[in-house]
């Protein structure tokens, strides 16, 4: 009997803990009409439907995080909740199938050599001097790209590559990616068509440099205090094991591909070809892709609940008990017909016994921008809280 008492006395209080809890979520505004989501550190590089900071470093300062547990982003992109969650002082894991995402992840969750930018400049004056040919192997090269333009990325590319220490290749990498755009024919990262740009060879290396000097400004000095280095996996989230994520997880914060939404793996195209990657495969193997909904034998929303329905399983793996998985997901449009993928979370969470802490409806800012508007217009989001009981 006194063994019982006790144990329904700790119900009761986490009982009124979680009443407490859903009581502060649905007091915070979330909407977060004046976000920082392209300022300061998450300006260094461009990415589609970026995930805005205040909703994880919100998530985090209001959920409790089990003691000794890291945060897991299993749909991680350019790093957001990786790098709010490591502000905070917590160890992180980030997955991507997307090798531009994990770049800008692993960049972002380290910090560069004071000495960065004057490493920069001695790429640039080798890469000056330096008369390899260009990389023709790139499919519709000259489509896209003015011939000096191509023989200015393919020397800088080699400098690069020939750099020893990794946190500085990989911060040499990730500015010549986030200029790509820039210097190519394509009209913006938002539109794909080319046009005629006023640039030069030049102009390679001195938005390069510009793009080096902003990365230092961001992350050539220890940001946080005990900064922790993340855990990057570059890896398809359905290939993922339990065995694969190196710490217990205490808290997931994520923003799922939406079926039929955005083109990750096309916003990113060029930069995966000159840094080496082919974004075929990522293509093949990209959630929510919306070349999956119009081919032959296409894919249904079918064919997202199953991949959702792998995901919650290993998610429910990795979490302690107690901790938080939280999403953040909006509606999709398939073939005309409109499909609310926060209704299949919910439903997918129960089916794996997690409790429902909050679902909260949130609007979206109309300054977002991506490809394939049509078909990604999404105006509200779902914000789902879960709890691993």
């Amino acid at each position: 009997m006194p063994e019982k008492k006790y144990d329904s006395g700790k119900v009761q209080i986490m009982n009124i803990e979680i009443n407490e809890i859903k009581d502060k979520l649905h007091e915070i505004n979330w909407d977060f009409t004046s976000s920082s989501a392209t300022k300061g550190i998450h300006s260094i590089h461009p990415y589609p439907a970026k995930f805005i900071p205040e909703i994880p470093r919100t998530l985090l300062d209001t959920l409790p995080l089990p003691k000794g547990t890291a945060v897991l982003d299993p749909f991680c992109g350019s790093g957001t909740t990786l790098v709010e969650a490591q502000s905070k002082g917590y160890p992180t894991v980030g997955v991507d199938l997307n090798p531009i995402a994990c770049l800008i992840s692993t960049v972002k969750t380290n910090t560069l050599p004071s000495n960065f930018v004057d490493l920069a400049k001695e790429c640039i004056n080798k890469a000056e001097k330096n008369s390899n040919e260009i990389n023709k192997e790139i499919p519709n090269i000259n489509h896209w790209f003015k011939e000096d333009i191509q023989h200015a990325i393919s020397v800088l590319v080699s400098e690069i590559d020939k750099v020893e220490n990794e946190i500085t290749r990989n911060g040499l990498r990730l500015a010549l990616s986030s200029i790509i755009v820039r210097v190519s024919n394509q009209e913006s990262d938002t539109r794909y068509a080319a046009i005629e740009k006023n640039v030069t060879k030049e102009n390679v290396f001195s938005y390069f440099l510009v793009a080096c000097q902003k990365l230092s400004q961001y992350l050539g000095r220890n940001l946080f205090k005990d900064k922790l280095s993340a855990q990057i996996i570059n890896k398809s989230i359905l290939e993922v094991t339990p065995s694969d994520i190196k710490r217990p997880i205490g808290m997931v914060i994520t923003s799922p591909p939406y079926p039929n939404a955005y083109e990750y793996w096309l916003y990113h195209k060029y930069r995966m070809w000159w840094l080496g990657y082919n974004p075929n495969e990522v293509k093949t193997s990209e959630i929510g892709a919306r070349a999956h909904y119009f081919k032959k034998n296409h894919q249904t929303i079918d064919d997202f609940i199953l991949q959702m329905d792998i995901v919650m399983e290993l998610l429910t793996k990795v979490v302690v008990s107690s901790g938080y998985i939280c999403f953040v997901v909006g509606r999709s449009i398939i073939h005309g017909k409109h499909y609310d993928n926060s209704k299949i979370i919910e439903e997918l969470a129960l089916k794996h016994n997690l409790s429902i802490v909050a679902m909260i409806d949130r609007n979206i800012a109309k300054h977002r921008k991506s490809f394939n508007l049509s078909h990604a217009k999404i105006k509200k989001e779902t914000l789902l809280v879960l709890q691993k009981i």
